[in-house]
């Protein structure tokens, strides 16, 4: 052990070694995370100043929104950074720091998404016990319970992970910091606590899985006895784009975290990363906003109110 060599740094993979291909990489980095961060911060304001959407479903889609600002704020300002200093480095307690808040802020929307189709269920399959159940206290919990998740995981995750000695090669394969590309460069080959507490957050999501699929079973099912057309269609288009973006973000994650680690640099890790850490803090405010008449009202009223 005394010829380790103590790591205080790490280096973030580029998307290409080429100075213009780096500069092409940071504006549309940079134009990514400007429309996630212009699109939640508008939902988050919005919610909160109408207070017509001061209901269950909207405090839980502002939470959602201060998640993905959160979440996308933390890897991509890094990487735009790197790309137009010309400098991959980041700190040991950085990269420490980076792994914990994704964890906390990706773990915390998982139970997010999935507190969110019981909304939807007691909503549509329990209505006359919806402002029963559904009260301000029980929402709150919800949502204290989906951030202490996501920061119970985050915790073990990054104490597990950087518990390992790390002596070798300094270059992450990624463009954060995450668990499978530091147990690549770990000179430990003794990975039992990381594998532990990466069961415990696949438990997590596959209890929050089978959660969403019972939700979802009686939603359908009730949807389908309604008679009117309409009235499918309204359900639908609440429910459909909850289980989409659910879909994306837990199957990409799973298969960043459980496909078979390669010795060389894998474009398909890049792209798995940023499909659940970029694409839907992205695509959220479109999803849950832009078919939304209370969202549209809400803008109308915001943009009146602030020319008028």
């Amino acid at each position: 052990m005394s010829n380790l060599t103590i790591v205080t740094e790490f280096l973030l993979m580029g998307f290409s070694s080429n100075q213009e291909v780096q500069i092409l990489h940071a504006m549309l980095f940079l134009l990514i995370y400007m429309m996630a961060l212009m699109g939640n911060l508008l939902i988050f304001t919005l919610i909160s100043l109408n207070g017509h959407l001061h209901t269950p479903m909207y405090f839980f889609l502002k939470n959602l929104s201060f998640l993905d600002f959160c979440l996308i704020s933390i890897t991509v300002p890094k990487s735009i950074a790197n790309s137009l200093s010309h400098s991959c480095s980041i700190s040991y307690l950085g990269c420490v720091l980076q792994l914990f808040l994704v964890i906390l802020f990706a773990g915390s929307e998982i139970s997010l998404l999935t507190v969110m189709p019981y909304d939807r269920y007691i909503a549509i399959c329990l209505p006359l016990h919806y402002e029963t159940i559904m009260t301000k206290g029980s929402c709150v919990r919800m949502a204290v319970a989906s951030w202490f998740s996501g920061g119970v995981v985050g915790a073990m995750y990054s104490a597990t992970t950087f518990s390992l000695p790390f002596c070798g090669p300094k270059e992450i394969h990624q463009f954060f910091c995450d668990v499978p590309s530091l147990l690549r460069i770990s000179c430990s080959e003794k990975h039992i606590a990381v594998y532990v507490s990466i069961a415990i957050g696949l438990g997590l999501g596959i209890f929050c899985c089978i959660s969403i699929i019972i939700s979802y079973g009686h939603i359908f099912t009730t949807v389908l006895k309604i008679p009117a057309t309409k009235g499918q269609s309204k359900a639908f288009s609440t429910s459909l784009p909850h289980l989409i973006v659910f879909m994306v973000f837990i199957i990409t994650g799973a298969m960043a975290y459980f496909k078979p680690p390669l010795d060389s640099d894998s474009v398909l890790d890049l792209l798995l990363s940023m499909f659940y850490t970029v694409v839907p803090p992205t695509l959220n405010p479109v999803i849950y906003s832009l078919r939304n008449k209370d969202m549209k009202a809400a803008l109308r009223k915001f943009i009146t109110w602030k020319y008028s």
